[in-house]
C-alpha cells in the first residue's frame, strides 16, 4: 500500500518553484514592458535583446529575493504557525535553510552575469542599478537591519519594482532618461507597493509577533487602508501629465482598470484581516498587469 504522505509529497521541483513564487514575477514584468513601450513611442528606439536580457535579469533578482526571504524569514521565526500567506518551503521543512539560500545566491549570480552585456549596452548607469538591486534584494530580509522589517519597505518596491525597472529599461533603448518614463516608473512602483501593503495588511498579527515594523504595523489599519488607496489612485493620476508628455498615443486607455482599483479599496475595507485577503493581494498585483498592458496598447493607437 502506498503510503498517503509519500503520495501528497511535491516534487523536488514544484517546492523550488514554490520557493522562488513565479506567480508574483508580474511585479517585475511589467515595469520592464512599460519601459521598453514608452522609449519606441518618445524615441522610435528599441534595444530589443537587451529588452530581453533586463527581463531575465529582473526576474533573476526577484527569485532570489524571495528564495533569501522565504529562508531568513524561517530563521528569524518569521513563519510560524499563525501565519495566514501561502506557506513558505523551509518553514515546513521541504528545503533546508541552507540550500535555499544557495538558491538565492545562484540567482543573484545569474543576474550578475546578465548584468555584464546590460553594461556593455547601457554603462555605468546600469552598472550602479543592478549593483544596488542586488544589494536592496539581499537586505530586504537580510542583514542586521532588514528592509522587510521596517516601514520602508514600499519604498524599496517603489524605486526598484517601479522607477529603477522602468527607467532602466528606457535607459537601455535610448541611453537616456525622460520625465515620461519616471511617472511611468513610478505609476507602477505605487501598484506593487499597493501588493506589499496589502500583504503586510493580511499578515500583521504574526508580523508584530517576531518584531516586525511595517508600515501597516506602524500605522494602524485606518491609515493603512487609506495608503492603500492612494497607492491604488496615484496612478490614474500620473496618466494625465504622462499624456500630455508623450507624442502619439492615448494612455487615457488605463483609465478602464480605475473601477477594478476602486473595487479593491472597497474589498480591503471591508474585509476581515486574515486568508481573506490573500485574494485582494493577487487582485491588485492583476491590476497592475491590467494597467500596464492597456497603457502599452494605448501608447501604440
Amino acid at each position: 500500500m502506498t503510503d498517503a504522505h509519500d503520495t501528497a509529497a511535491p516534487s523536488r521541483a514544484l517546492v523550488w518553484l514554490q520557493a522562488a513564487r513565479l506567480y508574483a514575477v508580474g511585479l517585475t514584468i511589467a515595469p520592464v514592458l512599460v519601459g521598453a513601450c514608452l522609449a519606441r513611442v518618445v524615441t522610435g528606439q528599441v534595444n530589443l535583446p537587451a529588452v530581453i536580457v533586463a527581463l531575465i535579469g529582473a526576474i533573476l533578482i526577484q527569485t532570489g529575493t524571495n528564495m533569501h526571504n522565504d529562508a531568513a524569514d524561517a530563521d528569524r521565526g518569521g513563519d510560524g504557525p499563525d501565519r495566514v500567506g501561502p506557506p513558505r518551503v523551509t518553514a515546513q521543512g521541504l528545503l533546508s535553510s541552507r540550500a535555499v539560500k544557495r538558491g538565492a545566491a545562484a540567482c543573484f549570480t545569474l543576474s550578475a552575469i546578465a548584468g555584464v552585456y546590460l553594461v556593455s549596452v547601457g554603462g555605468w548607469p546600469i552598472l550602479v542599478l543592478g549593483v544596488l538591486s542586488i544589494l536592496s534584494g539581499w537586505a530586504y530580509t537580510g542583514g542586521p537591519w532588514p528592509i522587510a522589517y521596517s516601514p520602508l519597505g514600499e519604498v524599496f518596491v517603489v524605486l526598484f519594482f517601479g522607477v529603477g525597472a522602468v527607467c532602466g529599461t528606457y535607459w537601455l533603448c535610448t541611453e537616456s532618461v525622460s520625465l515620461a518614463a519616471v511617472l511611468a516608473g513610478v505609476a507602477m512602483g505605487l501598484f506593487a507597493a499597493a501588493v506589499l501593503l496589502v500583504n503586510n495588511f493580511r499578515d500583521a498579527v504574526a508580523d508584530a509577533r517576531v518584531g516586525r515594523h511595517t508600515l501597516a504595523i506602524c500605522l494602524g489599519r485606518a491609515a493603512a487602508l487609506r495608503i492603500y488607496a492612494a497607492f491604488m489612485l496615484a496612478p490614474f493620476a500620473l496618466l494625465l501629465p504622462l499624456g500630455a508628455l508623450l507624442p502619439v498615443g492615448h494612455v487615457w486607455l488605463a483609465f478602464l482598470v480605475m473601477p477594478l482599483a476602486i473595487l479593491l479599496i472597497y474589498r480591503l475595507a471591508t474585509r476581515a484581516p486574515g486568508r481573506g485577503l490573500t485574494a485582494v493581494l493577487g487582485q491588485t498585483a492583476h491590476t497592475q498587469a491590467a494597467f500596464a498592458i492597456l497603457l502599452c496598447v494605448g501608447v501604440f493607437l
